[in-house]
Protein backbone atom coordinates (compact mmCIF):
# COMPACT_ATOMS: atom_id res chain seq x y z
CA UNK A 1 0.00 0.00 0.00
CA UNK A 2 1.14 3.49 -0.62
CA UNK A 3 0.74 4.09 3.01
CA UNK A 4 3.00 1.47 4.05
CA UNK A 5 5.45 2.94 1.64
CA UNK A 6 5.42 6.10 3.06
CA UNK A 7 5.61 5.33 6.35
CA UNK A 8 8.79 2.85 5.47
CA UNK A 9 10.27 6.09 4.20
CA UNK A 10 9.68 7.94 7.27
CA UNK A 11 10.71 5.70 9.36
CA UNK A 12 14.33 5.39 7.41
CA UNK A 13 14.35 8.91 7.35
CA UNK A 14 14.19 9.13 10.97
CA UNK A 15 17.09 7.17 11.32
CA UNK A 16 18.94 9.21 9.45
CA UNK A 17 19.30 6.21 6.91
CA UNK A 18 18.24 8.83 4.02
CA UNK A 19 19.79 11.96 2.55
CA UNK A 20 17.97 15.19 1.78
CA UNK A 21 17.41 13.50 -1.46
CA UNK A 22 16.23 10.58 -0.39
CA UNK A 23 18.85 8.63 -1.10
CA UNK A 24 21.04 6.36 1.28
CA UNK A 25 22.87 8.60 3.49
CA UNK A 26 26.14 7.34 4.78
CA UNK A 27 24.51 5.92 8.19
CA UNK A 28 22.49 4.17 5.42
CA UNK A 29 24.72 2.82 3.47
CA UNK A 30 26.00 1.21 7.18
CA UNK A 31 22.67 -0.10 7.86
CA UNK A 32 22.13 -2.00 4.46
CA UNK A 33 25.45 -4.02 4.86
CA UNK A 34 23.74 -6.04 7.80
CA UNK A 35 21.20 -8.83 7.70
CA UNK A 36 18.99 -7.28 10.10
CA UNK A 37 16.19 -4.90 10.12
CA UNK A 38 16.71 -1.12 10.05
CA UNK A 39 16.31 -0.18 13.16
CA UNK A 40 18.07 -3.38 14.58
CA UNK A 41 20.95 -2.26 12.18
CA UNK A 42 21.04 1.52 13.51
CA UNK A 43 21.32 -0.52 17.08
CA UNK A 44 24.09 -2.28 16.04
CA UNK A 45 25.90 0.75 14.80
CA UNK A 46 25.16 2.64 17.60
CA UNK A 47 27.11 0.09 19.61
CA UNK A 48 29.92 1.40 18.36
CA UNK A 49 29.36 4.71 19.71
CA UNK A 50 28.42 3.23 23.27
CA UNK A 51 30.85 0.21 23.68
CA UNK A 52 28.83 -2.57 23.66
CA UNK A 53 28.80 -3.83 20.80
CA UNK A 54 29.83 -7.34 22.11
CA UNK A 55 26.68 -7.70 23.93
CA UNK A 56 24.49 -6.35 21.32
CA UNK A 57 25.74 -8.56 18.63
CA UNK A 58 24.56 -11.13 20.67
CA UNK A 59 20.98 -9.53 21.20
CA UNK A 60 21.29 -9.09 17.28
CA UNK A 61 21.50 -12.70 16.87
CA UNK A 62 19.42 -13.96 19.12
CA UNK A 63 16.50 -11.64 17.44
CA UNK A 64 17.08 -12.65 14.14
CA UNK A 65 19.26 -15.63 14.26
CA UNK A 66 15.62 -18.11 14.72
CA UNK A 67 13.93 -16.82 11.81
CA UNK A 68 15.37 -18.11 9.16
CA UNK A 69 19.22 -20.25 7.99
CA UNK A 70 22.07 -18.12 7.19
CA UNK A 71 22.06 -20.38 4.31
CA UNK A 72 18.19 -21.36 4.58
CA UNK A 73 14.93 -19.92 4.44
CA UNK A 74 14.69 -15.86 4.41
CA UNK A 75 18.50 -15.31 3.97
CA UNK A 76 20.43 -14.80 0.54
CA UNK A 77 23.47 -13.22 -0.82
CA UNK A 78 23.31 -10.70 -3.20
CA UNK A 79 26.31 -8.66 -4.56
CA UNK A 80 28.36 -9.89 -1.99
CA UNK A 81 25.88 -8.50 0.53
CA UNK A 82 23.92 -10.90 3.20
CA UNK A 83 20.20 -9.70 3.82
CA UNK A 84 17.52 -11.01 6.21
CA UNK A 85 14.02 -11.13 4.47
CA UNK A 86 11.06 -11.00 6.86
CA UNK A 87 13.11 -12.04 9.94
CA UNK A 88 11.10 -11.97 12.87
CA UNK A 89 11.37 -12.70 16.53
CA UNK A 90 11.06 -16.56 16.90
CA UNK A 91 11.18 -17.30 20.77
CA UNK A 92 13.86 -19.67 21.72
CA UNK A 93 11.75 -20.97 24.71
CA UNK A 94 10.02 -24.02 23.96
CA UNK A 95 6.63 -25.69 26.23
CA UNK A 96 8.01 -27.78 28.71
CA UNK A 97 6.61 -31.09 29.43
CA UNK A 98 3.53 -31.07 31.64
CA UNK A 99 5.11 -32.33 34.56
CA UNK A 100 8.18 -30.58 34.39
CA UNK A 101 6.66 -27.01 33.66
CA UNK A 102 7.38 -26.11 37.30
CA UNK A 103 10.51 -27.20 37.47
CA UNK A 104 11.47 -25.62 34.38
CA UNK A 105 10.29 -22.37 35.40
CA UNK A 106 12.17 -22.51 38.33
CA UNK A 107 15.57 -23.11 36.39
CA UNK A 108 14.48 -20.13 33.59
CA UNK A 109 13.32 -17.70 36.53
CA UNK A 110 17.32 -17.86 37.27
CA UNK A 111 18.23 -16.80 33.37
CA UNK A 112 15.85 -13.68 33.86
CA UNK A 113 17.21 -9.99 33.77
CA UNK A 114 15.71 -7.64 36.36
CA UNK A 115 16.10 -4.88 33.59
CA UNK A 116 14.09 -6.87 30.70
CA UNK A 117 13.73 -9.62 27.67
CA UNK A 118 16.67 -7.91 25.89
CA UNK A 119 19.25 -8.60 28.51
CA UNK A 120 18.03 -11.67 29.00
CA UNK A 121 18.07 -12.87 25.80
CA UNK A 122 21.87 -12.07 26.20
CA UNK A 123 21.83 -14.06 29.38
CA UNK A 124 20.34 -17.25 27.98
CA UNK A 125 22.74 -16.62 24.73
CA UNK A 126 25.72 -16.48 27.47
CA UNK A 127 24.87 -19.12 30.07
CA UNK A 128 24.32 -21.88 26.72
CA UNK A 129 27.66 -21.05 25.34
CA UNK A 130 29.48 -21.69 29.22
CA UNK A 131 27.68 -24.63 28.94
CA UNK A 132 29.07 -25.72 26.05
CA UNK A 133 26.45 -25.79 23.28
CA UNK A 134 25.25 -28.67 25.60
CA UNK A 135 21.72 -29.93 24.79
CA UNK A 136 21.07 -31.68 28.57
CA UNK A 137 21.19 -27.97 29.68
CA UNK A 138 18.31 -26.76 26.98
CA UNK A 139 16.00 -29.39 27.79
CA UNK A 140 16.49 -28.47 31.34
CA UNK A 141 15.54 -24.99 30.41
CA UNK A 142 13.15 -25.85 27.78
CA UNK A 143 15.24 -23.79 25.50
CA UNK A 144 15.97 -24.88 21.80
CA UNK A 145 18.87 -26.20 21.30
CA UNK A 146 19.12 -25.58 17.14
CA UNK A 147 17.88 -21.67 18.20
CA UNK A 148 20.80 -20.60 19.96
CA UNK A 149 23.30 -22.73 18.10
CA UNK A 150 22.01 -21.03 14.39
CA UNK A 151 21.95 -17.49 16.84
CA UNK A 152 25.51 -19.09 17.03
CA UNK A 153 26.64 -19.09 13.19
CA UNK A 154 24.49 -15.37 12.49
CA UNK A 155 26.28 -13.93 15.56
CA UNK A 156 29.73 -14.88 14.15
CA UNK A 157 28.54 -13.75 10.28
CA UNK A 158 27.21 -10.29 11.71
CA UNK A 159 30.98 -9.80 13.24
CA UNK A 160 32.51 -10.84 10.01
CA UNK A 161 30.30 -8.03 8.85
CA UNK A 162 31.31 -5.55 11.13
CA UNK A 163 35.30 -6.29 10.43
CA UNK A 164 35.04 -5.96 6.69
CA UNK A 165 33.49 -2.56 6.86
CA UNK A 166 36.21 -2.14 10.01
CA UNK A 167 33.83 -0.61 12.45
CA UNK A 168 34.87 -0.58 16.09
CA UNK A 169 34.37 -3.95 18.29
CA UNK A 170 34.47 -2.88 22.04
CA UNK A 171 35.44 -5.96 24.57
CA UNK A 172 32.22 -7.47 26.58
CA UNK A 173 31.38 -5.94 29.75
CA UNK A 174 28.07 -8.00 30.51
CA UNK A 175 26.65 -7.05 33.91
CA UNK A 176 28.42 -4.06 34.89
CA UNK A 177 26.15 -0.64 35.14
CA UNK A 178 28.22 1.20 32.78
CA UNK A 179 27.28 -1.47 30.47
CA UNK A 180 23.70 -1.37 30.96
CA UNK A 181 23.12 1.97 30.39
CA UNK A 182 25.26 1.54 27.05
CA UNK A 183 22.86 -1.17 25.86
CA UNK A 184 19.86 1.03 26.83
CA UNK A 185 21.41 3.74 24.71
CA UNK A 186 22.03 1.66 21.82
CA UNK A 187 18.49 0.24 22.00
CA UNK A 188 16.87 3.68 22.07
CA UNK A 189 19.21 4.78 19.32
CA UNK A 190 17.84 2.43 17.08
CA UNK A 191 13.83 1.84 18.73
CA UNK A 192 12.82 4.95 19.73
CA UNK A 193 10.33 4.42 16.84
CA UNK A 194 9.01 1.44 19.20
CA UNK A 195 8.11 3.07 22.36
CA UNK A 196 5.04 2.47 24.67
CA UNK A 197 4.01 3.89 28.06
CA UNK A 198 1.35 2.35 30.35
CA UNK A 199 -1.51 4.87 31.10
CA UNK A 200 -2.70 3.63 34.42
CA UNK A 201 -0.15 1.84 36.25
CA UNK A 202 -1.43 -1.97 35.33
CA UNK A 203 0.36 -2.98 32.34
CA UNK A 204 -2.07 -1.03 29.73
CA UNK A 205 0.85 0.53 27.30
CA UNK A 206 -0.03 3.05 24.62
CA UNK A 207 2.19 3.32 21.89
CA UNK A 208 3.97 6.27 21.48
CA UNK A 209 3.49 6.64 17.46
CA UNK A 210 -0.33 5.71 17.28
CA UNK A 211 -3.39 4.88 19.82
CA UNK A 212 -3.33 1.15 20.05
CA UNK A 213 -3.08 -0.18 23.62
CA UNK A 214 -1.32 -3.36 24.01
CA UNK A 215 -0.25 -5.58 27.37
CA UNK A 216 3.11 -7.26 27.97
CA UNK A 217 3.25 -10.86 26.39
CA UNK A 218 2.76 -13.67 29.03
CA UNK A 219 6.23 -14.96 28.75
CA UNK A 220 7.75 -11.52 29.36
CA UNK A 221 9.98 -11.65 31.94
CA UNK A 222 8.30 -8.76 34.35
CA UNK A 223 5.81 -11.11 34.42
CA UNK A 224 7.59 -14.79 34.56
CA UNK A 225 9.58 -13.01 38.10
CA UNK A 226 8.40 -14.28 41.63
CA UNK A 227 6.67 -12.53 42.59
CA UNK A 228 6.16 -10.25 39.15
CA UNK A 229 7.30 -6.25 40.02
CA UNK A 230 5.41 -3.29 38.50
CA UNK A 231 4.88 -2.71 35.12
CA UNK A 232 7.35 -1.08 33.72
CA UNK A 233 6.59 2.74 33.03
CA UNK A 234 7.96 2.84 29.87
CA UNK A 235 9.25 0.39 27.84
CA UNK A 236 10.92 -0.24 24.23
CA UNK A 237 9.61 -3.45 23.09
CA UNK A 238 11.02 -5.49 19.91
CA UNK A 239 7.29 -6.78 18.03
CA UNK A 240 3.95 -5.96 18.32
CA UNK A 241 1.15 -8.69 17.31
CA UNK A 242 -2.07 -7.10 17.08
CA UNK A 243 -3.58 -10.19 14.37
CA UNK A 244 -3.00 -12.73 17.43
CA UNK A 245 -3.05 -11.36 21.06
CA UNK A 246 -2.32 -7.64 20.67
CA UNK A 247 0.67 -8.22 22.69
CA UNK A 248 4.23 -6.42 22.68
CA UNK A 249 6.82 -9.05 22.42
CA UNK A 250 10.36 -8.54 24.05
CA UNK A 251 10.51 -6.06 25.99
CA UNK A 252 12.76 -3.82 28.67
CA UNK A 253 12.41 -0.95 30.57
CA UNK A 254 13.65 2.47 29.39
CA UNK A 255 13.98 5.74 31.27
CA UNK A 256 12.33 8.39 28.66
CA UNK A 257 15.17 11.05 29.64
CA UNK A 258 17.19 8.65 27.74
CA UNK A 259 14.30 8.70 24.55
CA UNK A 260 14.73 12.50 24.82
CA UNK A 261 18.55 12.86 24.66
CA UNK A 262 18.62 10.10 21.68
CA UNK A 263 15.69 10.69 19.61
CA UNK A 264 15.02 13.15 16.72
CA UNK A 265 13.61 16.23 18.25
CA UNK A 266 11.59 16.30 14.62
CA UNK A 267 10.41 12.44 15.62
CA UNK A 268 9.16 13.80 19.12
CA UNK A 269 7.57 16.67 17.57
CA UNK A 270 5.83 14.69 15.04
CA UNK A 271 4.50 12.20 17.41
CA UNK A 272 0.49 12.32 17.78
CA UNK A 273 -0.85 14.72 20.58
CA UNK A 274 -1.17 12.74 23.73
CA UNK A 275 0.11 12.97 27.36
CA UNK A 276 3.09 11.02 26.88
CA UNK A 277 4.06 13.69 23.85
CA UNK A 278 3.48 16.22 26.61
CA UNK A 279 5.48 14.39 29.32
CA UNK A 280 8.37 14.20 26.87
CA UNK A 281 7.99 17.58 25.76
CA UNK A 282 8.00 18.81 29.21
CA UNK A 283 11.40 16.35 29.72
CA UNK A 284 12.67 17.94 26.40
CA UNK A 285 12.57 21.22 28.13
CA UNK A 286 14.00 20.46 31.27
CA UNK A 287 16.80 18.87 29.32
CA UNK A 288 17.65 21.76 27.03
CA UNK A 289 16.60 24.73 28.64
CA UNK A 290 20.18 24.71 31.15
CA UNK A 291 22.12 23.91 28.56
CA UNK A 292 20.93 27.89 26.57
CA UNK A 293 20.45 29.74 29.47
CA UNK A 294 22.82 32.83 28.76
CA UNK A 295 25.81 33.19 31.06
CA UNK A 296 26.63 36.86 31.24
CA UNK A 297 29.65 38.38 32.99
CA UNK A 298 30.12 38.54 36.51
CA UNK A 299 28.28 41.03 38.22
CA UNK A 300 31.12 44.15 39.27
CA UNK A 301 31.38 45.38 43.14
CA UNK A 302 29.70 48.20 43.62
CA UNK A 303 32.63 51.01 44.98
Amino acid sequence: APESLMQALEDLDYLAALDDDGNLSEVGIIMSEFPLDPQLAKALIASCEFDCVEEMVSLAAMLTGSAGSVRGVGWHRSEGLTRACAASVSPCFVPPAPHLEEAVAARRRALLHPHGDHFTLINVFNAFHQHNTDEGWCRKHAVSAEALRLAGVVRAELLEVMQRIELPISPPAFGTDSNLLNLQRALISGYFLKVARDIDGSGNYVMLTHKHVAHLSPGCCYLLRRPPPRPPPWVLYHEFTISQDNCLRVVSEIQPQMLVELAPQYYLSNLPPSESRDLLAQLRHEVVAPQETPVGPAPQETP
